[in-house]
């Protein structure tokens, strides 16, 4: 996510920081980087004109040109004028005085708008909400069906309801089956839907609309129509941040017409760029309320615009790595295994696979890189990342889950013919499994050293440098 903006940003600062007093002309040369390095990633031109105006006006005031450390305060300037472009504080999703909440989801064809409604209901039970979900898309033949997959993937109540058969007509054989538009349908199910969910206690109904290739008057017309049937606390655009400007001008046409209250971008761990993000809120004046960063039914977070923008500078976003941890971590299993590590008695190889289900848990390792700084000790890390080969624990979870019972505790039981026997069992070779032995008995060896009250002591007597 925005590594390529990233990575000019810090280029463009990297002159700043270098100076011991700032000019109008060393200024305006670190603007023209920034701006350039906007446009390439795709940002909207009127918003880069808005926000590097904004900043220039602060920059070349006498305070920051006279200032201790100038570049860094031209740094702080920028990262607060993003932060004002992508909305200062977060969103909070708005409830209903009277449940249940009724949120509509928009959105063009193939933006993830279903498995997006998916990942909404898993992320309401996870704050302890009951959602129902319900798709109103009777034209695509599969549409409803991929709901009800998704909703049983995320354990959440869907409403089926019933379409008449002539919601579909064919139009000759060369033509195949066509949707016949029947508005009829869409209102019934959308208020069968909103009854089902007072009868049943659920206090969220996420309604699944019909998409469009493209913005028409009759896709327009039904969700006004459905605007109107449901008085949605939310209408929320999902748009895919990989289509950039066209997820921008697409969010713009449906605010023009249903006035949305916020917007979700889906595959933000898959834009390098970052453009629609910066731009989307900007041009609509809704805010970002979510970011799907994965495709797990989990991967779906709250859009925090202070933590992106630390992103988007190299600072990295320790808080929502912490988050992420103490949301998919079990606590008490990770002090046991922390314990049994340092002191070295009984950190098992079964251990070591538990502690990697662990992590897988909380994503891939690129997105996990991605949170940390780019800056300082972490410099290169989040390069190193994309050479990481994801696929390589779960072969290391093959070959222990190749082992038996006795082996994954006493691993030194292990010999040749047992090497033999695991490779194939696994489908890996006797080197891979030689190398994942050898590498497990040195992180034992690690981490008995650190667990020495010796070891704590030099670590406490040590200085950091610059101290």
């Amino acid at each position: 996510m925005f590594e390529n903006l990233q990575e000019k940003l810090q280029r463009a600062f990297k002159s700043l920081r270098g100076q011991a007093r700032l000019s109008e002309e060393n200024i305006a040369e670190a603007l023209r980087e920034i701006r350039l390095a906007l446009l390439e990633a795709d940002v909207n031109f009127k918003v880069v004109k808005e926000l590097i105006d904004r900043i220039q006006a602060k920059a070349v005031g006498q305070e920051v040109l006279t200032a201790l450390s100038p570049g860094e305060q031209v740094i702080k300037i920028v990262r607060d004028e993003l932060v004002e472009t992508l909305g200062k504080d977060t969103a909070r999703v708005k409830f209903a005085s009277q449940p249940p909440t009724v949120v509509l989801m928009a959105g063009l064809q193939g933006s993830g708008k279903t498995t997006t409604s998916g990942k909404l209901a898993n992320w309401f039970k996870t704050g302890g909400h009951r959602p129902l979900l319900v798709s109103v898309d009777v034209y695509r033949p599969a549409a409803r069906e991929q709901l009800k997959i998704v909703a049983q993937a995320v354990k959440a109540q869907i409403y089926e309801g019933h379409v008449a058969p002539d919601a579909f007509v064919r139009e000759g054989a060369d033509e195949g089956v066509r949707p016949h538009p029947n508005s009829a349908d869409v209102e019934r199910l959308a208020k069968e839907a909103r009854r089902e969910a007072i009868n049943s206690g659920c206090d969220v109904l996420i309604v699944d609309t019909a998409g469009r290739l493209h913005i028409d008057d009759e896709l327009m017309s039904e969700m006004q129509s459905l605007k109107k049937l449901l008085n949605p606390s939310e209408i929320l655009f999902v748009a895919d941040a990989m289509t950039g400007q066209d997820a921008v001008r697409s969010a713009d046409e449906f605010h023009k017409k249903l006035s949305l209250t916020g917007i979700i971008l889906t595959k933000m761990d898959g834009d390098a760029r970052g453009g629609a993000a910066l731009s989307i809120r900007q041009v609509t004046g809704q805010p970002i309320k979510f970011i799907g960063v994965g495709e797990k039914y989990d991967a779906l977070e709250p859009f925090h615009p202070d933590r992106i923008v630390s992103r988007i500078l190299g600072m990295g976003d320790i808080l929502s790595l912490i988050e992420r941890a103490e949301s998919q971590i079990d606590k008490k299993k990770a002090q046991e295994m922390a314990t049994k590590a340092l002191t070295g008695d009984g950190f098992s190889l079964e251990d070591f696979r538990d502690q990697l289900r662990q992590v897988k848990k909380m994503g891939s390792i690129k997105s996990l890189m991605g949170m940390l700084p780019s800056v300082g000790p972490f410099s290169g890390l989040q390069k190193a990342a994309d050479s990481v080969d994801e696929k390589q624990i779960n072969r290391v979870e093959a070959i222990i889950n190749s082992m038996t019972m006795h082996e994954r505790n006493h691993h030194e039981v292990i010999n040749g013919s047992r090497r033999k026997r695991i490779s194939r069992g696994s489908g890996t070779t006797v080197q891979e499994v030689n190398n994942l032995l050898r590498q497990y008995a040195q992180m034992k060896k690690m981490f008995k050293q650190m667990g020495k009250p010796s070891f704590a002591r030099r670590m406490a007597g040590m200085k950091l440098p610059g101290m």
